[in-house]
């Protein structure tokens, strides 16, 4: 539990200078805002203890690349990381400027079209918040689930510039799970990120090793019969993207619920991987992924 000094003054201050800098950032052309969101990433992120996590994770995923190549990807994340941060304030306007091609809306109307609960998925790849601008194209109402910040104050940065799509966020945890099986009981939609560590998850190969991953994708899939499609952000150059959706699927269902769950979220993973291994430097590699 967070001491008192944590919760009266430095989590108030914190969320105050979150305030300041996206005010700021908001008032700067896209482009500026982006690069020097990369700069600031390039520059701090090697000193946060999260550099030495990511290390240690390219080192173990990439044992055939060089220490050179893997300290570049490193400097990749760190400049996607910042730059992502600081395109924040600008999600709206890069749809707007034409800065996101999309790629396979045709899949995202499919499954708003198709009568039945949906389930859509992606990782921290690209800038992962223009995912949602795939659904909102599409005019499908997508609920979100999101972890909460430890920092209450925080909670503002997940409900601010939150136009790209219409829908709920869903807080983990007991109360997000229950309101999420309620609304696909009427048939609508659900968002979710996949790629973190589930402590509670079930192990399944990433990488070449188990890695402890969270099966609610294929459970709610096999309990609503709901169709999944995953999608992905990939940074072209700057500030401009491309979304891609794939087809969506439908957990097969064999009768026996543990072997479901880990071969749908073994295919989920390889399609991970393949998306991480095209583009390395633009996962979010500060993920505990793995045991020690």
């Amino acid at each position: 539990m967070a001491s008192w000094f944590t919760r009266r003054i430095v989590d108030p201050l914190s969320a105050g200078l979150a305030w300041a800098v996206y005010r700021g950032v908001r008032l700067l052309p896209v482009d500026f805002a982006s690069a020097l969101g990369g700069r600031v990433g390039r520059l701090v992120g090697p000193l946060l203890p999260p550099h030495k996590v990511a290390v240690a994770n390219l080192a173990a995923a990439f044992p055939e690349k060089s220490a050179a190549e893997r300290a570049a990807i490193v400097r990749g994340m760190w400049d996607n990381l910042g730059r992502t941060f600081f395109e924040y304030p600008h999600q709206t306007a890069l749809l707007e400027m034409g800065r996101v091609e999309i790629v396979g809306i045709e899949h995202a109307h499919a499954i708003k079209d198709d009568g039945k609960p949906g389930l859509l998925w992606s990782g921290h790849l690209g800038n992962w918040e223009l995912v949602s601008a795939g659904a909102g194209a599409a005019g499908l109402v997508m609920h979100r689930i999101y972890r909460r910040p430890n920092n209450p104050h925080l909670e503002w940065m997940f409900r601010v510039n939150r136009n790209l799509v219409a829908g709920e966020l869903l807080p983990k945890g007991s109360i997000g799970a229950k309101r999420s099986m309620l609304l696909l009981k009427r048939g609508e939609h659900l968002g979710m990120m996949v790629d973190q560590k589930m402590n509670d998850g079930i192990a399944v190969p990433f990488f070449g090793r188990p890695a402890m991953t969270a099966s609610a994708l294929a459970t709610l899939s096999l309990m609503y019969g709901a169709p999944a499609a995953g999608a992905r952000v990939v940074r072209l150059g700057g500030a401009r993207f491309r979304l891609e959706i794939l087809p969506p699927h439908v957990v097969e269902a064999t009768g026996d619920r543990e072997g479901d769950e880990l071969r749908a979220m073994t295919a989920v993973n390889a399609q991970l991987e393949a998306w991480i291994r095209e583009y390395p430097e633009q996962w979010l590699w500060v993920h505990r992924r793995w045991p020690k």
